[in-house]
C-alpha cells in the first residue's frame, strides 16, 4: 500500500517546496491551506493535488486532524504558524528551515531574514535543515541536513536561490527516508 504524504501550507509562500515534492513524486493525498487566493494554491492545482481550505479560527487543529486523518506524514511547506498539539501529538510532521539549525533557527527567522542573519554573521556555508516539529520553533529532531558554500559576492536573494535548490531534494529525501521508501 502506498504511503499517503499531508502538506500543510502558509499563506504567503510561493509553493516552490510543494513543487518539490510533487515533482519528486512523493506521495501527496491531500494539501491544506487557510486561503485560496494564495500562489501556492495554483501550485497545488497545476500539480493536480487535492486542496481544502482550512482557515484559522476556533477548532482550527481539529479540523486539520480530520484532513490529514490517514495520512502518514505530514509536511509543513511555507507554514509559520506553531501547529496545535492536537495534530503533533498523532502525527509525525517534518518541516524544512533554511539554515543549518540550530543555527538561525526560530520565531521570526524565516525567509530572506535567514540568508540576511547568515551573512551578516559572516558564515562560510549555509545550507537547509529537514527537522521534525515539536512544540517550540524549529527546535524538534533533526532528520536531515545539506549544506552549501556562502559566497564572497552573495546577497540574501542569490543565498537564498541556492539554498533552495537544495531545499527541493533534501526535503524530498526526507520524506522518502521517514517513510522508509
Amino acid at each position: 500500500m502506498e504511503k499517503r504524504v499531508g502538506v500543510l501550507v502558509g499563506t504567503k509562500g510561493r509553493g516552490s517546496n510543494l513543487a518539490g515534492l510533487a515533482e519528486a513524486g512523493i506521495p501527496i493525498s491531500i494539501v491544506v491551506g487557510a486561503d485560496s487566493s494564495a500562489p501556492v494554491h495554483g501550485v497545488a492545482l497545476r500539480y493536480g493535488l487535492n486542496w481544502q481550505e482550512i482557515g484559522y479560527e476556533d477548532g482550527y487543529g481539529e479540523r486539520l486532524e480530520r484532513a490529514f486523518e490517514g495520512c502518514d506524514l505530514i509536511c509543513l511547506a511555507g507554514y509559520l504558524r506553531l501547529l496545535p498539539t492536537t495534530v503533533t501529538d498523532r502525527h509525525t510532521v517534518l518541516n524544512i528551515h533554511p539554515s543549518l539549525l540550530p543555527a538561525y533557527g526560530g520565531k521570526g527567522m524565516y525567509g530572506l531574514h535567514v540568508h540576511r542573519a547568515v551573512l551578516e554573521a559572516g558564515e562560510k556555508e549555509s545550507g537547509c535543515t529537514v527537522h521534525r516539529v515539536s512544540e517550540v520553533y524549529d527546535e524538534g529532531e533533526i532528520v536531515l541536513q545539506a549544506r552549501c558554500p556562502v559566497l564572497p559576492e552573495d546577497t540574501p536573494e542569490t543565498l537564498s536561490a541556492r539554498v533552495l535548490e537544495l531545499e527541493k531534494l533534501t526535503y524530498a529525501a526526507a520524506v522518502r527516508k521517514v517513510l522508509g521508501a
